[in-house]
């Protein structure tokens, strides 16, 4: 038996929207997310065992406001994307509703984001 529909590379095609952007900065996230803590964990060894001033340099990285508002902005944002994933997978009754839904996210999301970046930017301007 053969099936009837066009099986392809369809799935891969941008399709917009913002799932579509969610479910990118998902994943970058996550990436950065790993990227941080193997380098973290690698520069904390480094300096520790080594007296590395490679390890000194990427803390002094780490502690930038800059890099710290990017690697929040994606810690944030994965979490609370995390959160409606569960929250659809658990009650798939909630599907009719994910635009609203993706919405409620991205309005959270930038509440507490400006919130935080705020008060960063404040304490590094004032500091």
């Amino acid at each position: 038996m053969v099936l009837k529909r066009n099986v392809g590379l369809k799935g891969f095609k941008y399709r917009g929207g913002g799932p579509m952007w969610s479910f990118i900065l998902h994943r970058i996230g996550g990436v950065a997310m790993i990227i941080f803590v193997g380098t973290h964990i690698w520069a904390s060894f480094a300096t520790q065992q080594f007296g590395s001033d490679l390890g000194i340099s990427l803390n002094i990285i780490y502690e930038s406001v800059y890099f710290q508002l990017m690697l929040y902005f994606f810690v944030l944002f994965h979490a609370l994307n995390g959160g409606r994933i569960i929250l659809l997978d658990t009650w798939p009754q909630f599907l009719e509703f994910q635009r609203e839904i993706t919405w409620a996210q991205w309005i959270i999301f930038v509440v507490i984001y400006s919130l935080t970046a705020f008060v960063m930017i404040n304490t590094f301007l004032v500091a």
